[in-house]
């Protein structure tokens, strides 16, 4: 896990603020610790501790559960509510857990790729074989959504 720490001017933040959010839109956030000061006309600093997407840090427990609306870009999140409905209709049809399928986790990874392949589903830690067994609907549907 990693750290950064970004102080926000309480006026004229605008650009900072954009900075913040690109930022965690680009990275796997833990926690998000914030503090105001009045000192200098106002600030907030943020303390958030982080993975780098594509990581191999374990997943967070069932008490840790990540909101993948904040921390997947709006496409990325569009592709990964996508990828949900893919990954129901298969375990449906399999009468398997959906999770069997694809994990959440491994759900935003491969919705934050920019070339699906079953090489590269497969290259996420843990997926291996289910790339082959279940990847071909995934990479189908990004090949048909892409421009």
């Amino acid at each position: 896990m990693q750290i950064k720490i970004f102080t926000l001017p309480i006026h004229g933040s605008d650009q900072m603020e954009e900075e913040v959010n690109k930022f965690l839109r680009c990275h796997r956030v833990m926690t998000i610790d914030r503090q105001f000061s009045s000192d200098g006309g106002g600030y907030w600093s943020l303390f958030v501790s982080y993975q780098e997407n594509g990581t191999q840090e374990s997943m967070p427990t069932r008490g840790n559960k990540v909101d993948y609306r904040e921390v997947l870009s709006p496409e990325e999140f569009g592709r990964f509510a996508r990828y949900r409905d893919i990954r129901k209709e298969i375990a449906a049809k399999n009468g398997i857990p959906a999770y069997a399928v694809f994990t959440d986790d491994e759900l935003s990874q491969i919705a934050r790729m920019e070339d699906v392949t079953i090489a590269s589903i497969a290259s996420i830690k843990g997926v291996n074989r289910r790339a082959e067994k279940y990847g071909e609907a995934f990479v189908r549907i990004t090949e048909i959504e892409q421009p």
